[in-house]
């Protein structure tokens, strides 16, 4: 591997996580993939968070007061624990272990994510989809489904958005997408038939595993470019590997990405910003005990726009 992060023989790249705190000012702490300087989107997919497993009595557990979104989807995925959510939309939902919360924040949506007094070990991840120009401002929308276990030659797969091993997410999105939780057994290879079209990313959560034949940590994020009509998932490890694989056609538009917000100028995330703090446009969540969670200062130069790196 060169001094890039890619491997120059398997052309695969890998890209580290940094700590984030997660909320106000009980944050937890999470471990970002998605977006940094080296690569901004794998497909649609522009942030991926990835948390725990937390002892819920040593962390405090997750408890994000009201925020808002626009111009996203937001995904949430659980390992362990359960996570109750709340939106402006008027929904009240749990996020619970292999199914898929999915919340369309289009024009503006606000929401709640508070761990439930049950949940002992907090562990999951959060995944951003951005919306492309044409339904971006589309409405607020949440959709659940939980997807049926299938087994392929050695690994378990939950596809939980798109197509995998001829198994199709019934969920909606608005650019083709991937996202599956694939279990690899200990000590197995398994292969995977992928759309060529789609550039993919592999995040590790746990065990030795290595993306056509370049090893990941847990926590790092291999990416693969399109043109491969295979992935090749290798667990040298003595028990089983969890992974999450996301893919999609590369996104030609470029975004500007702050705060909770995607949008495509540094003035609409100015206005964004001014909505919220003026309580327009967003909603109200109702049944969360407490303040929503202001908007921090924006930054003294023009956001730039960011887009696919090549």
């Amino acid at each position: 591997m060169d001094h890039t992060g890619i491997d120059t023989e398997a052309g695969i790249e890998v890209l580290g996580a940094r700590d984030v705190p997660l909320g106000g000012p009980r944050a937890m702490t999470v471990r970002r993939t998605l977006p940094q300087r080296a690569r901004t989107l794998i497909g649609a997919w522009c942030f991926a968070d990835h948390y725990g497993p937390d002892r819920v009595a040593d962390s405090g557990g997750m408890d994000v007061a009201p925020h808002p979104h626009t111009g996203l989807q937001t995904v949430s995925w659980l390992f362990s624990g359960e996570i109750e959510h709340r939106d402006s939309l008027g929904t009240h939902a749990f996020v619970r272990p292999g199914e898929i919360n999915l919340m369309t924040g289009g024009h503006g949506i606000s929401h709640t994510e508070v761990s439930t007094p049950g949940t002992t070990v907090l562990h999951g991840v959060q995944l951003w989809v951005a919306l492309p120009e044409g339904h971006r401002h589309a409405p607020r929308e949440f959709q659940h489904h939980a997807p049926t276990p299938l087994r392929v030659d050695g690994a378990e797969l939950r596809v939980f958005l798109g197509t995998l091993a001829g198994n199709t997410s019934p969920v909606r999105t608005f650019t083709p997408l991937l996202g599956a939780e694939v279990l690899i057994d200990a000590n197995t290879t398994v292969t995977l038939g992928v759309d060529p079209r789609y550039e993919h990313g592999l995040l590790v959560d746990a065990g030795d595993v290595r993306l056509d034949n370049t090893p990941l940590r847990p926590a790092e994020l291999g990416y693969a470019a399109p043109g491969r009509t295979t992935l090749t998932l290798t667990n040298d490890s003595d028990r089983p590997a969890r992974t999450i694989l996301l893919g999609g056609p590369p996104f030609e538009e470029e975004i500007v990405m702050w705060w909770n917000f995607i949008a495509r100028s540094n003035d609409e995330i100015i206005q964004a910003r001014k909505d919220w703090m003026e309580g327009t446009r967003f909603g109200e969540v109702k049944g969360y005990d407490g303040d929503p969670l202001p908007a921090p200062e924006l930054p003294t130069v023009p956001l730039k726009k960011r887009g696919r790196v090549r």
